[in-house]
């Protein structure tokens, strides 16, 4: 109870120490003079929220049912770890999280840029103390996560077990960490054009934030996928559900915009392309953030059902996107006279066309998730939008945008000269149609299309492949992103279309033959666990050369609360995954099965991967520098 009230109250002070902040920025801009207090108080609401989240984890892990965000979700015999975990798998905590590494960027920024000019500083500061304080009234007035309940109920109502899971428990903090990111490189944007500090030296500095924002999003991208993967029983990577696309849309956001970054600072183009990319990434960031919490969305993913919440932070996001877009029409010098000459076969023209390509994929993912939305609300009709339109409409841009993005990083800047000995990437492309030719041969399809799409893709992965092994140790970090992007798209699209599954109903003792292996229902074993039933089922999968496999995956049925969940068991080889998950039915002993056979599963994580390791070693050499 004690740790209850300290957390309030310092979410209280946290409050005024932000509007403090605030203030002491609007004089320093008008005196242009830091304020040494500023440097001291931040420190202050940084350990004021600290000690705000202490409270709530101190709450969670004793089990006081006086809070109402402990009581609404953990129980006394939910284990110490997700009790933790519980911590921020919840709106309430979530939030609190949130304001927590806000204000922990906003003190490294204050470290981090004392080089750089100081009304741009100060600006920055101002525009982040905006949203700070945004929040803490969103968290205060509609989500607080010290409210107090009397009488004091004995028991909690329990944590969703979908959300007790080792990957989970760590997939929120990671992914806040990139969408705070964004807020961060936003605030300092807007004080950037105000300032006209748009510049190379700017992009040297923001491209760090940059980089610990897309960094941070695609490792959190990636635990989420591996978590839904073997956790919700869908049998894939991704799903095209509208949270995980909210997640994805920053994401793109943020690629297109490390790029802009990158030609500013080598050839200060692209001023506009930045600072819009800036606004959009924080704005996508703050989308998902009303879409997982305002009950629009219905997912496994969602926070949130309480339409004042969304409405509050709607409001917010109204606000900051007029603001930004004011400044931006106001403030912004870029104009067309200022831009150098720019030749066609050049490397900031080629990642001026992906960007191109990125932003029509993002407006397929924004469409393909938000218009069952507005069709619901203007008509009352609901519709799902799944992977068929994103196929259909991605797919074909996408031979282009991977052909591109092969040419790109073999081009120089300003203008490329030697054309002529290009004529190794021709050779290359000829291979790659004779390898994805002999693919479709085998497995006995003929679609031109994804013949030419898997093409494109073994040729960017060829091409990656030359670049990583070249003698040039030159910028080794780009060398490990691309090479990993390549990967991924070989990647998905050879699990995409080498891909086997079935789905029967079964009871034990039953067999049955799929692709040339044999499944054997052999047994079911129940135990009691901790906080759960274990169901058991005892499978046997034998191939064409006699190997045989035991399965066992297992239900999961939860008394507090009541939830039964679905335990994939999957065989990991390099190659191939065999995937198999059971789910009771209802009025009979049948249990419904599914089986997968699914190609360069692990590969796919171990792509994304090197993408998020690619992206570290350009983080670690700019700080290095700096």
């Amino acid at each position: 109870m004690l740790a209850n009230h300290i957390g309030h109250y310092s979410l209280v002070m946290g409050l005024l120490t932000s509007i403090l902040i605030f203030l002491l920025s609007l004089k320093s801009y008008k005196l242009k003079i830091i304020d040494k207090r500023i440097f001291s108080i931040s420190f202050l609401q940084l350990f004021f929220v600290l000690i705000s989240f202490t409270s709530l984890v101190i709450c969670f892990v004793i089990s006081d049912f006086s809070n109402e965000t402990v009581f609404n979700n953990s129980h006394t015999n939910k284990p110490i770890f997700y009790k933790i975990s519980g911590t921020w798998g919840n709106h309430e905590g979530s939030l609190l999280l949130w304001l927590l590494v806000l204000t922990l960027f906003l003190f490294l920024f204050l470290i981090n840029s004392k080089n750089e000019l100081k009304r741009y500083r100060i600006l920055t500061i101002a525009f982040q103390q905006v949203i700070i304080i945004g929040f803490f009234l969103f968290v205060l007035i509609t989500s607080n996560p010290f409210n107090y309940l009397f009488p004091i109920p004995i028991e909690g109502l329990g944590l969703n077990p979908i959300l007790q899971d080792p990957a989970l428990a760590i997939h929120p903090p990671i992914l806040y960490l990139g969408y705070v990111g964004s807020s961060l490189i936003f605030s300092a944007t807007l004080a950037a054009v105000i300032e006209n500090y748009i510049s190379k030296n700017w992009a040297k500095n923001i491209k760090i934030w940059i980089l610990i924002s897309w960094v941070f999003l695609t490792i959190g991208i990636m635990v989420g996928s591996i978590w839904a993967y073997y956790e919700l029983g869908w049998g894939g990577f991704w799903f095209w559900d509208p949270v995980e696309n909210v997640s994805l849309m920053p994401w793109i956001c943020l690629t297109a915009l490390l790029h802009c970054v990158l030609v500013l600072e080598k050839r200060e183009l692209l001023k506009s392309w930045t600072i819009i990319l800036s606004i959009a990434t924080f704005t996508l960031s703050m989308c998902g953030t009303f879409l997982v919490r305002s009950g629009i969305l219905n997912s496994v993913h969602t926070f949130a059902n309480d339409p004042s919440r969304g409405i509050f932070i709607l409001c917010f996001l109204f606000f900051l996107i007029t603001i930004s877009l004011i400044i931006f029409f106001i403030f912004n010098k870029d104009k067309q006279k200022d831009y150098k000459k720019i030749y066609f076969f050049s490397k900031e023209v080629s990642i001026l066309v992906n960007n191109w390509f990125l932003m029509y994929f993002l407006s397929v993912v924004l469409i393909g998730t938000l218009y069952p939305i507005f069709l619901e609300v203007l008509i009352d009709h609901k519709i799902s939008v799944g992977p068929p339109f994103y196929n259909k409409l991605i797919v074909p841009f996408l031979i282009f945008f991977l052909i591109f993005m092969s040419l790109g990083p073999n081009l120089k800047w300003i203008k490329e000269t030697n054309i002529k000995n290009k004529f190794q990437l021709i050779v290359f492309f000829f291979i790659s149609l004779i390898i994805s030719f002999v693919i479709y041969k085998k497995i006995g399809k003929t679609n031109l299309v994804n013949t030419i799409l898997i093409a494109a893709s073994f040729y960017l992965f060829i091409v990656t492949i030359k670049d990583f092994f070249s003698k040039e140790l030159y910028n080794f970090s780009k060398k490990v992103s691309h090479f990993g992007f390549s990967l991924l798209i070989l990647s998905i699209l050879l699990n995409g279309i080498l891909s086997t599954e079935v789905i029967i109903n079964l009871k034990v003792g039953e067999k049955f033959i799929f692709k040339n292996e044999k499944i054997f229902f052999k047994s079911v074993e129940s135990n009691q666990k901790e906080n759960y039933q274990s169901v058991i089922g005892y499978f046997t999968v034998e191939d064409d050369k006699r190997n045989i496999s035991l399965f066992k995956p297992e239900l999961r049925i939860y008394d507090q609360p009541l939830v039964v969940t679905s335990e994939a068991d999957i065989k990991t080889t390099l190659f191939r995954d065999k995937f198999l998950v059971m789910n009771t039915i209802k009025g009979n002993e049948y249990f419904n099965v599914r089986y997968q056979v699914k190609p360069f599963m692990i590969w796919i994580w171990i792509s994304t991967l090197l993408l998020a390791i690619g992206g570290f070693l350009s983080l670690y050499n700019r700080l290095y520098e700096k």
